[in-house]
């Protein structure tokens, strides 16, 4: 796929970036970057999805450093941005960080390559738009009682869930939101070290998740000696997210998996996410889009990347009315409708 692509004309004029900030319904404020390249009275556009807000503040300030200008095509593009320090000789909190800011810039030209070819991903690809099915993905309140779930299906009963367990949730909270038969995966954040979201390998609570969630997706399990038997019979629903960032590493997974959530971001390139969406079509994995509370251009590229390839999975890629403290009355329902005249990497 990357080769139909490659040779796409891409011309770079001029080029801005903007700051995006927004509460979230997980207790933070997102901080993102919108870039915008502008070429021949086109504007294709990408967002920065670095968890630090300081880096965002800094690479606006600096925005005329950035060597974005000229003519390419759209391979050597990437191979220029691709041997870029974005961050301007900052050294960024995580190294993965560098992959969100190179797939920002990436995927705004591919944007504007295509919008200057005058046509979209999927007519490039010669695959057709389909409607896509999401899950809206949320943490319980503290202490957890699951009326944050029920809350939502009040308000909609086709709605459905990704949710993060932690070693606070009781056998009861668990038979409740089993009881909804909404609850499409359960992601146990054992994959991340040194974040806000990290959950130890605890093996009573996998057990109850494991028992009580029956034909759920598990994401991110930590596997230990303890942990590791739980999982003997259930590898057929084991998902990974966090170490998934290009062919090898599915490679390097415990097992060959069934499952894999899918962040563009963390792959860093087109070249690299789509030769990783290959691997999964040839090998029958099933794949599902993931987001990191994207507050612009950002979202919409989850939901045509996830039109394309896995429109039909438990998406994690709910509009972002669905992440917001307050959720407005106006949200759209899952599945999506996919636009009437695509263009770019736009939805």
């Amino acid at each position: 796929m990357y080769e139909s692509l490659a040779d796409l004309d891409l011309r770079v004029d001029s080029w801005d970036l903007e700051t995006l900030e927004r509460d979230t319904s997980s207790g933070f404020t997102r901080t993102t970057t919108v870039v915008s390249l502008h070429g021949d009275g086109y504007t294709g556009r990408g967002e920065d999805v670095t968890y630090d807000s300081d880096p965002h503040y800094r690479l606006v300030e600096r925005a005329d450093e950035l060597p974005l200008g000229g003519s390419y095509t759209f391979d050597a593009f990437a191979e220029h941005i691709g041997t870029t320090d974005l961050f301007l000789g900052d050294d960024p909190e995580s190294a993965i960080f560098r992959s969100y800011r190179h797939w920002a810039v990436e995927s705004a030209a591919l944007d504007l390559a295509l919008k200057q070819a005058e046509t979209s991903l999927g007519a490039r690809l010669g695959r057709e738009y389909d409607p896509v099915r999401f899950v809206v993905s949320t943490r319980l309140a503290d202490p957890p009682t699951g009326e944050r779930v029920t809350r939502w299906l009040d308000r909609d009963q086709s709605l459905e869930f990704k949710l993060d367990p932690t070693d606070d949730w009781s056998a009861d909270v668990i038979e409740r939101l089993a009881a909804t038969d909404a609850v499409r995966i359960l992601d146990l954040k054992g994959q991340y070290e040194g974040t806000d979201v990290d959950q130890a390998a605890d093996p009573a609570l996998y057990e109850l998740i494991l028992d009580g969630f029956a034909d759920a997706v598990i994401e991110d399990p930590a596997l230990t000696d303890e942990t590791r038997p739980l999982f003997a019979d259930e590898r057929g629903r084991v998902s990974w997210d966090y170490p998934i960032r290009g062919v090898e590493t599915v490679e390097s997974l415990p097992w060959e998996p069934d499952w894999l959530n899918i962040k563009p971001s963390r792959f860093g390139s087109v070249e690299s996410l789509l030769a990783t969406i290959e691997y999964c079509n040839e090998r029958d994995i099933t794949m599902y889009g993931g987001g990191q509370f994207e507050l612009g251009a950002g979202r919409q590229h989850l939901h045509a990347l996830a039109s394309l390839f896995y429109p039909d999975s438990p998406n994690d890629v709910a509009p972002r009315g669905y992440n917001v403290p307050e959720p407005g009355p106006e949200l759209s329902g899952s599945p999506l409708s996919p636009p009437a005249t695509p263009r770019g990497l736009e939805w």
